[in-house]
């Protein structure tokens, strides 16, 4: 009999124990379900709180933002390098630290950075090759400001995202990490070239990220993927150690779920730098911070905003008609005219008046605007950029084709146009001074004139599109808000809807010089009143699979 008492209680043993191991799965999962309920969308408010109630750890954070990338990023490929340890190490440190002491504004806050960005002993790859040939990789020897800013605000530098090589390209696909997708459907483009950064922060990979913009790379990628890009006053946050595509044209900003976390960081990434002379004196002229200060639900009541009308209807005469020419002279296609009249509708909803007129910023201010010159000047961007931030092989482009025995791009030093200095260049005034101002000039008289606060337009001229087709763009989906960056205004990009077959629609806007916190407001308030973001489906995919 003894056997069957002991089998028995064998049996009683092996139920109660798979009844408690049972019980602690259901328990882990409960914990685990209930992360993903308190952290997917977060805000950097809300984490805020929920570290104040000690609720989670920056640890606990920082790792369900580093399972989420092991287990999605196989399919996305937003990520080019991920620093799992020493994200944990400052995670652990900051929960180290004795919570009544006073937080930066992103204490505990998980973030990527672009990969053109310098960070210290990474790679600022900017996604060539060429800067990662063993041996002569291009180690950052310290932080550019603004990741120096982030990190004393705070924040848990996850990793670096992807880009396209130099950022020259309107999608996201690299010698040095491949091709990312859509967070909405990853066969999609998610534009360019901050497209890892977007993919990263619209999966919830992270809370926020740095992207960088010479001609759309900021709002054209927030635009596909639901999200808000910042484009703030040129002169208002640091280049320095971002390696440039056209350092004249360059600038650098915040990508965020939401405008309030956009705007908080962009108040800790902007300062005064010797390395960039755009920033000097910038303290002065921006607007008195925190921006948080201009999110207001009614800011669009009773203001007047103008579309301007090259981005409606294009630009026949100054594309040409050949065939290499944009369709319909560069015009938005039907589906983005019907996304941007309820857009309009919206903000007409909310408080605003929307002109749309053919003279306010008609095609002669487009060919104004793009009578820029900034070839000659290319090469000197990239030789102050390796001479501050370069590695101990090469502080030069002549001194890395010597290093490295490989050519730098063409494109990235001018070309077959002759470089010059533009401080010394006789004709800078000619090429590009002159022609900035008097593009600045228009546009100012144009607010004047028809008693403005702003403008509002398409982010994108047409959707994103499928890059696995056969055939399929490589230069990624058409923008037509380079003039931006050609005048150093700020702009920014807010989700404004979806298209039919699900792919997000973005509405930009645009405001005066140094009135950055104006522009960041309108877009608080368009947020609020329509709130039409929302969360992408992903597909499982490993990283390394």
């Amino acid at each position: 009999m003894r056997p069957k008492v002991i089998l028995c209680c064998a049996v009683c043993f092996a139920v109660l124990t798979t009844g408690v191991a049972s019980a602690g799965g259901r328990a882990a999962d409960s914990r685990e379900q209930k992360m993903d309920r308190d952290l997917m969308e977060i805000t950097v408010p809300r984490l805020e709180k929920l570290y104040a109630q000690h609720r989670y750890t920056v640890t606990q954070v920082t790792q369900w933002y580093l399972d989420r990338i092991e287990r999605y990023d196989g399919t996305y490929r937003a990520i080019l390098y991920l620093d799992k340890d020493g994200a944990l190490r400052t995670a652990a440190r900051e929960d180290a630290e004795p919570r009544n002491v006073r937080h930066g504004a992103l204490w505990g806050v998980p973030i990527v950075v672009k990969a053109n960005t310098s960070v210290k002993g990474w790679v600022t790859s900017a996604g060539w090759k060429g800067f990662l040939i063993p041996g002569k990789e291009l180690v950052a020897p310290r932080d550019a400001l603004v990741v120096e800013r982030l990190r004393k605000a705070g924040a848990v530098l996850l990793g670096q995202t992807n880009m396209p090589d130099f950022a020259y390209s309107d999608t996201t696909n690299s010698t040095a990490g491949g091709r990312t997708g859509n967070a909405y459907n990853w066969r999609y483009s998610p534009g360019g070239s901050s497209g890892g950064t977007a993919t990263a922060v619209a999966a919830n990979f992270c809370v926020l990220g740095t992207g960088t913009d010479t001609a759309n790379s900021v709002r054209q990628p927030a635009a596909n993927s639901s999200l808000v890009g910042i484009l703030p006053t040129r002169g208002l946050a640091s280049i320095a150690g971002v390696e440039p595509l056209d350092w004249l044209r360059d600038n650098i900003g915040p990508l965020a779920r939401d405008v309030t976390s956009a705007a908080i960081a962009l108040d800790v990434m902007q300062g005064e730098d010797p390395l960039d002379p755009w920033t000097k004196g910038s303290a002065q002229k921006a607007e008195a911070g925190p921006y948080t200060r201009y999110l207001r639900k009614d800011a669009l009541r009773g203001k007047r905003f103008g579309v301007p009308w090259f981005v409606l209807e294009g630009s026949p005469d100054v594309y040409g008609h050949g065939p290499g020419a944009p369709p319909n002279g560069g015009a938005v296609a039907p589906e983005t005219r019907a996304a941007f009249m309820k857009a309009v509708e919206q903000l007409r909803a909310a408080g605003a008046t929307v002109i749309i007129d053919k003279d306010i910023l008609p095609e002669s201010f487009f060919a104004l605007n793009r009578s820029l010159n900034t070839q000659p000047y290319r090469r000197e961007g990239v030789d102050r950029f390796l001479e501050n931030f370069g590695p101990p092989q090469y502080h030069s482009v002549a001194e890395y084709e010597a290093a490295t025995g490989s050519q730098f791009p063409a494109f990235m030093v001018g070309g077959t146009t002759p470089q010059e200095l533009i401080e010394t260049d006789p004709d800078s005034q000619a090429n590009y001074f002159g022609p900035q101002q008097a593009a600045l000039e228009e546009y100012e008289a144009t607010m004047k004139r028809w008693r403005l606060d702003g403008f509002v337009y398409p982010a994108l001229q047409e959707p994103t599109y499928d890059e696995t087709l056969p055939g399929a763009s490589k230069w990624g989906p058409p923008s037509e808000t380079a003039w931006v960056n050609r005048i150093q205004i700020p702009a920014v990009s807010v989700p404004g809807g979806f298209y039919a077959n699900g792919l997000p629609f973005g509405l930009e806007i645009s405001g005066k010089r140094w009135k950055d916190g104006d522009v960041i407001g309108y877009a608080y308030a368009y947020e609020q009143a329509t709130h039409n973001r929302r969360l992408p489906r992903l597909v499982e995919g490993k990283r390394g699979e």
